[in-house]
């Protein structure tokens, strides 16, 4: 068996395991005497309040994410909303619009057909006129040649005479 397990021998100062025994004991007495588990325990608790603060960072900042987040989701529920909205209002005016081109257009053509109905009837007018000037203006040549002929001639022809007096009504 090993030699440190021995009682008797362990406490012989001849014994090397005795003296690295005390040898270690020393140090770490003087290591206690000058504060090192003091200031061990102190980068500890150093190290473990950074990365405590970096925790609660990291918690507040995902807070505020997941705040953001749901801010952003809800500006989105509300600009699909508004779009859906602004959409219906586009088509409505559309509606509208269409709605009053036909209204106009059909105006318009009424109008168009009113103007041209009245330039027909002026047209048919004028027609009517030019025709009857032409007619008076054959009649009264047909009249001059027949007087002519008739004071050529001093004879009087009854029918003609009565067609002349008719021709000034029927004129008018």
């Amino acid at each position: 068996m090993n030699m440190f397990f021995e009682w008797a021998e362990f406490w012989n100062l001849q014994n090397p395991e005795l003296w690295v025994g005390v040898g270690l004991v020393l140090f770490l007495g003087i290591l206690v005497l000058a504060g090192v588990p003091k200031l061990i325990a102190g980068h500890l608790d150093a190290t473990a309040a950074k990365i405590q603060g970096e925790l609660d960072e990291a918690t507040r900042l995902r807070t505020e994410a997941e705040a953001l987040l749901k801010q952003i989701r809800a500006e989105k529920v509300e600009a699909e909303a508004q779009a859906a909205q602004m959409l219906v209002a586009a088509e409505a005016d559309a509606r509208i619009m269409e709605t009053e081109a036909k209204a106009k257009l059909e105006e318009t053509l009424t109008r168009r057909q009113a103007l041209a109905e009245q330039r027909i009837a002026q047209a048919e007018a004028q027609a009517t006129a030019e025709v009857k000037a032409a007619a008076a203006d054959l009649a009264a040549k047909a009249a001059e040649q027949i007087l002519a002929a008739r004071l050529a001639g001093q004879t009087k022809d009854p029918l003609v005479d009565a067609a002349i007096a008719q021709i000034g009504n029927r004129l008018n």
